[in-house]
Order: C-alpha cells, then structure tokens, then sequence
C-alpha cells in the first residue's frame, strides 16, 4: 500500500537540531524533491523510516514532530534513518523522537531496520551500527534476534547525576518507588508493582522521565512479575510518551528482573503489543527477539503543510 503524507520537509529545515549524539547527519536545505518513507511497527512501537544513504538527512526537530504529529504528519513513536555504515557495518541506524530530540538506541527499531537490510541484501546476518554501539541481528525464522550488546549498570553508564546504587535508587513519584537502573544504550529506570494495570503511569511517566537524577532523561517501565520466566510490563518512553511496545525497555526489564533475583536470566517480556523473547547471557550481552511488520510507504510532499505549527 502507497500513500502521500503531505509534509513540507523544505520549510522546517532552518538550522541542525540540538543533537546529542556524536554521529551528526548532513542535508542540503535547498533540496525541494519528495522523500520516500516506509512506515513499520514492532509489535505496535512504529517507526517512519526513511534512507539516508543516497542523500545524507538532517531534519529539524520542528521537522521531525511536524512528521511524528498523528493528525496532520505520518504519526510514529521514533524516525529511524539508515545510513551508510561508519566501521564496516551493514548500515548506521540514527534514531530521533517523535518530539524530535535525538536517541542513540532503539531495539523494535533495529529489528525493523535490520530485516529491511537482510531482504535487500539477502543476508541472515548483519551488523548495524548504532550511535549506543553496534548490534548483530539474525534471522530466526518469521522473527528478528538481536545482539544489543553488554547491558550497563553502573550510575555513571546509565547515567545518573549522582553516584548511588542502581539496584535501589532512591527515587519515589505517587505509588511507584525504588526502581532499578539500566542502559541498554539508553537510559531506563524500572519499577516492580503488584499489577501494572493499577498504575497511572500517564501521569506519572512524565515526572519521573524528567527527574533530576536522569541528567539525559529516562525510559520509565512498570513491571509485574507473573513467573520467574513471564514478566507483563508498560512503557514511558522518553521523547514519546506511553508506547506499545520498547525493545530496550524491555531488555532493560529482564536485566533488573534478573538483578532483583526476581526471574531467571531468559524471560517473555509481555507488553500491550504483544511478547518479545529477552535473554541475557552470561557474558553480559542481552538478545531480544521479536516480530517485525510493514504498515504502508509513501512519500513526504514538499509542497504541502506550509504555515503549520
């Protein structure tokens, strides 16, 4: 299926965003032609991905939320834009928020993109260079596996403005308290409850994504354990909101299960899109395995949107 989302990328294109990342990308803000997407989701987490390989990308964040906005854009939760490799990988995956600020890693958005590489270059193998780091990802049968590399856990890997104990922070908003911090190329801060459907986690996601001990902000996740293998968990996504599904998220949930002695190292991570398979090995790498589904393609319009906000 082929749609035209009418977005004027030439007239958000005024200046770089502030990005955090050392990977910038470059775009010649005179270039008016349409621009080719790919709308995909991992189990609901959907992402606009675009490829920078032939003409380099360096959108706005003004762009980038005009693209993400659900009424009048595409919609998505991260825009993904594949680059070519920097260090003899496959490709390099930039990722930005739909509130436009930029993230180094996103899980469900390197399945997507890793098995878009594998189909185009008939691989079962590839390495995708990330701005958190390169992972591997296989093909394993309908689904994708990926390597996302060594789980991070002490403070200053996270990181925190302080040094203090991951296991334990010393944080409390509302019901939630004492959550468990990981980096999975991203921040996150998990919190174990009773049953995660109790939890107003649109009102409290926020407050916590923006506490003072997260100097870069934090994935924010509730997490019921219903056995030592099955964990049922919910999201705040940093730069996004309330999503589906996160695919470091939910490494970062099995790493803290596992941590707590609360279940074992290979778990089903069930989120409101559905399972993924979160394994974390002995020698610290955490594998996520998870489906991967095309929504549509289309183009975004140069000629439309002009004077939207």
């Amino acid at each position: 299926m082929e749609i035209k989302a009418y977005i004027n990328i030439a007239q958000y294109l005024g200046g770089a965003p502030p990005l955090d990342t050392p990977h910038p990308h470059t775009y010649n803000p005179a270039m008016s032609v349409a621009l080719p997407f790919r709308k995909m989701h991992g189990l609901g987490n959907d992402f606009v991905v675009l490829d920078g390989r032939a003409r380099a990308l360096d959108l706005s964040a003004t762009a980038v939320r005009a693209i993400a906005d659900r009424r009048t854009g595409v919609g998505f939760d991260e825009m993904l834009i594949l680059e070519r490799p920097r260090n003899g990988g496959d490709g390099f995956m930039a990722v930005r928020n739909a509130d436009g600020s930029v993230s180094n890693s996103c899980g469900n958005g390197a399945r997507c993109v890793a098995r878009l590489l594998m189909d185009e270059t008939g691989k079962d193998h590839i390495v995708l260079e990330t701005g958190a780091g390169p992972v591997i990802a296989t093909r394993a049968g309908d689904l994708i596996a990926v390597d996302m590399g060594p789980a991070r856990t002490e403070w200053n890997e996270i990181p925190l403005a302080e040094e203090c104990d991951t296991l334990r922070l010393d944080i409390r908003e509302g019901v939630l308290n004492d959550p468990v911090a990981v980096s999975i190329g991203n921040p996150h801060a998990v919190f174990f409850v009773p049953d995660v459907a109790k939890i107003d986690l649109a009102t409290l996601g926020p407050k916590l994504e923006h506490h003072a001990l997260f100097p870069e902000r934090a994935n924010i996740e509730i997490v019921e354990v219903l056995s030592r293998s099955h964990l049922r968990m919910r999201v705040w996504e940093r730069g996004a909101g309330i999503t589906r599904a996160c695919g470091t998220g939910a490494c970062a949930v099995g790493v803290a299960a596992a941590r707590r002695n609360l279940a074992a190292r290979e778990v089903t991570v069930t989120l409101d899109g559905g399972d993924l398979r979160i394994t974390w090995r002995s020698d610290g790498h955490v594998i996520m395995t998870g489906p991967t589904a095309d929504s549509f393609s289309g183009t975004l319009d140069p000629s439309l949107l002009a004077g939207a906000k």
